[in-house]
């Protein structure tokens, strides 16, 4: 069976991650999201899969490369030209995406699903398509209930006792909404569909293709099922996605490397003196990575591989990516590093080298600083601790 995952985004919600990791590629702890719905779609049958690509294209495809050691069959469409000697990005909408493929030559010959790469899921597939077969629909929605305070977050699916879609709504305040059923961004698709996608233009599904079906009254449905699905497409929801897997409360991802002590997990050859650090789990530490005696870390917390955490540090509740050092006496609650950025739950970005604070936090791989800077020092004496 066949199907496609939506990876060309920019990934603009995601930004910092994004600036140099494509969203199907960020790691839930060290294995990209799409890998996880690769899984899916070869449980339920589907092993040949089409993929859109277009931003940091390579690094999608490098990673994936045929399909083979995933168990099924992968094929790229490159979205964009080459500018300069550089491959540049140009996305054609999801719509469009999957029109390029189809124009290129007729891949989707019968039933076929179509998943964004920025989710974990893990939806009964087969029960899903046997539903829309079912209906005879052409075009069917996943959607999910969520309560009724969050649906001002979601593009909110509207449908009459029989499934059928009859409007959309975008991020409806409590009070408009006209269901809590929302659209998760899984569909499944008849060959049909593609009499209502146009070729050579950018078309989006969710605003274009699908209020298209509705005008023209096509069999189009939504079909609300009960599964867990977590949404990255947002710096705030991957920061909760990560607390949520160390929480145990997401259950099809497993906490990877090798549990030391109770709830606390670690990657190969972590330096660090057990008796000297203050260490609550549920905390992942990645391999390679340096702890200095005297650090702390209150979880649920992720520290990437190749980290660096100098004495006195304290991370808690807080994802910090792969080689990242963070100097001593840092402090840093419910935040996320990433390279050069460091960012709060809200999605509040500080450029730390921009701003001079890279003495806090930079690069594992370069030379710790020789002296104290001035800015430390002053801090230290206006906290009266030591800045050593």
């Amino acid at each position: 069976m066949k199907a496609m995952i939506l990876a060309a985004g920019k990934g603009t919600r995601v930004r910092p991650i994004t600036y140099t990791i494509p969203k199907p590629m960020i790691p839930i702890l060290q294995k990209p999201v799409m890998e996880f719905l690769l899984e899916l779609l070869r449980q339920h049958g589907f092993d040949q899969i089409m993929v859109n690509v277009s931003h940091l294209a390579a690094e999608i495809e490098n990673y994936f490369r045929d399909g083979q050691r995933f168990g099924v069959q992968i094929a790229y469409s490159f979205e964009g030209q080459i500018v300069e000697g550089e491959l540049m990005g140009e996305a054609v909408g999801s719509a469009g995406g999957m029109r390029r493929i189809q124009d290129f030559s007729p891949f989707f010959d019968d039933t076929f699903v179509v998943l964004c790469g920025d989710a974990l899921i893990d939806l009964d597939l087969t029960a899903a398509v046997k539903w829309h077969r079912e209906k005879g629909s052409i075009a069917t929605i996943i959607s999910k209930s969520v309560p009724l305070e969050e649906v001002s977050s979601y593009g909110v699916v509207v449908t009459d006792e029989e499934g059928r879609v009859k409007a959309f709504q975008e991020k409806p305040s409590v009070e408009e909404a006209l269901s809590t059923n929302i659209n998760t961004g899984i569909y499944i698709f008849e060959p049909e569909v593609f009499k209502y996608i146009p070729s050579g233009m950018e078309y989006d599904i969710g605003s274009e293709l699908f209020p298209k079906l509705v005008e023209i009254g096509a069999p189009f449905y939504a079909i609300p099922m009960d599964f867990e699905w977590v949404d990255i497409g947002k710096v705030p929801d991957y920061w909760r996605a990560i607390r949520g897997v160390l929480l145990g409360e997401i259950k099809n991802v497993q906490i990877p490397g090798h549990e030391v002590a109770p709830g606390i997990y670690t990657g190969l050859n972590v330096a660090v003196n057990w008796d000297k650090v203050d260490i609550t789990g549920p905390v992942y530490i990645g391999g390679m990575t340096r702890i200095e005696d005297g650090a702390k870390i209150v979880g649920p917390a992720m520290i990437g591989p190749n980290c660096w955490i100098c004495s006195g540090a304290t991370v808690e509740n807080s994802v910090i990516f792969e080689w990242s050092r963070l100097g001593p006496g840092v402090r840093l609650v419910d935040k996320l590093v990433f390279g050069r950025y460091c960012v709060d739950k809200t999605g509040a970005t500080i450029d730390v080298q921009a701003a001079a604070l890279d003495w806090l936090i930079t690069d594992a791989r370069q030379s710790p600083p020789s002296h104290t800077p001035v800015e430390r020092q002053a801090i230290a004496e206006l906290l009266n601790t030591s800045a050593s």
